[in-house]
């Protein structure tokens, strides 16, 4: 069974910043690419940026060179290292492989940044 566990998130002033962590399981994770998705109220969940096998990444224009996405092989573990958050920033985060599977998304870390 696929799993994907993300941790880390919690409530940040803006300026702020936070590491995310996704542990995976169930499947080779090191041959897949690899991708942090959000949402936000209301909204359509949207992909932050994904990370490929070889470590090559790609970051959504909103992030602009504020967040950092990385992967760990060895651990089946991938992070996203977010500097200078913003209010806009405030939802939920997933991780899954890019393109996504649908049918295995985690429960997500909430992060809410706020004053």
């Amino acid at each position: 069974q696929v799993q994907f566990v993300e941790s880390g998130g919690g409530l940040v002033q803006p300026g702020g910043s936070l590491r995310l962590s996704c542990g995976v399981s169930g499947t080779i994770f090191s041959i897949y690419t690899m991708g942090w998705y959000r949402q936000a109220p209301g909204k359509q969940r949207e992909l932050v940026a994904d990370i490929n096998r070889g470590g090559s990444t790609r970051y959504g224009d909103f992030v602009k060179g504020r967040f950092t996405i990385s992967r760990d092989n060895a651990k089946n573990t991938m992070y996203l290292q977010m500097n200078s958050l913003k209010p806009e920033d405030t939802a939920v985060y997933y991780c899954n492989v890019y393109p996504e599977w649908g049918k295995y998304w985690g429960q997500g870390t909430q992060v809410t940044v706020s004053s």
